[in-house]
């Protein structure tokens, strides 16, 4: 069966989910306060509706506790984003991803039950925090619990060298999980394969021993 999702808060964030979902042939409801930012999502959304979600009986008639996944990506309260949240989950809803606005409003989050937390402006910062430290660092996706997957575009120190040779995981606690190559991407690559210009290297470990690598090695 196709799954169906539900996007409450149409913002930058929610209603950048909403169009990457239909991209991706995905049902989604729309869900907003503001009458305005319903409207523009009205030919994107599979539906858009004009709701109060702080209220339980507007959830029920919504039929959210039929749904698969909800997003709640209201950004401008905090207030409604943590109510909202507790009442998905007292009706049971399978999956709840609620953006977070600070640390505060995530442990709350977590407390009452959010599945998932996201933090996209923090997260988007230490991205760029981390491509401006170095060039070689193309991509940075926080895992969470202090784990992290970092893509480094091979340098001088690299290139011609193996990963045995540069006795990565042994020297820096890291990981190469696979060498993006061209067009090809090799998974759990021999350590003996010679590293060549141009290589990505697609890498996971602990936070602390990925900075380490990139100040070390990555320059």
């Amino acid at each position: 069966m196709k799954k169906e999702f539900a996007v409450i808060g149409l913002g930058r964030f929610g209603g950048s989910i909403v169009e990457e979902l239909r991209e991706l042939d995905v049902d989604v409801l729309a869900i907003d306060v503001n009458a305005e930012r319903v409207k523009d999502f009205q030919d994107i959304a599979t539906e858009s509706v004009i709701a109060d979600t702080t209220e339980e009986q507007v959830l029920k008639d919504l039929g959210l506790r039929n749904f698969d996944h909800v997003v709640v990506a209201i950004g401008d309260n905090i207030q409604s984003s943590i109510l909202t949240t507790l009442l998905l989950k007292d009706l049971d809803v399978k999956r709840v991803t609620v953006k977070a606005q600070s640390s505060y409003h995530a442990r709350v989050l977590e407390k009452i039950g959010a599945d998932f937390v996201v933090h996209p402006e923090r997260d988007m910062g230490r991205r760029i925090a981390h491509k401006l430290v170095s060039n070689s660092v193309l991509d940075y996706l926080e895992l969470g619990g202090e784990y992290s997957v970092v893509e480094y575009l091979a340098n001088d120190k690299m290139i011609g060298r193996s990963i045995l040779d540069l006795d990565i995981r042994a020297e820096y606690g890291i990981s190469i999980m696979a060498i993006k190559r061209d067009d090809d991407i090799i998974v759990s690559p021999d350590p003996a394969v010679k590293i060549i210009a141009g290589d990505v290297l697609i890498s996971i470990g602990n936070d602390d021993d990925l900075n380490y690598f990139e100040k070390k090695v990555m320059g």
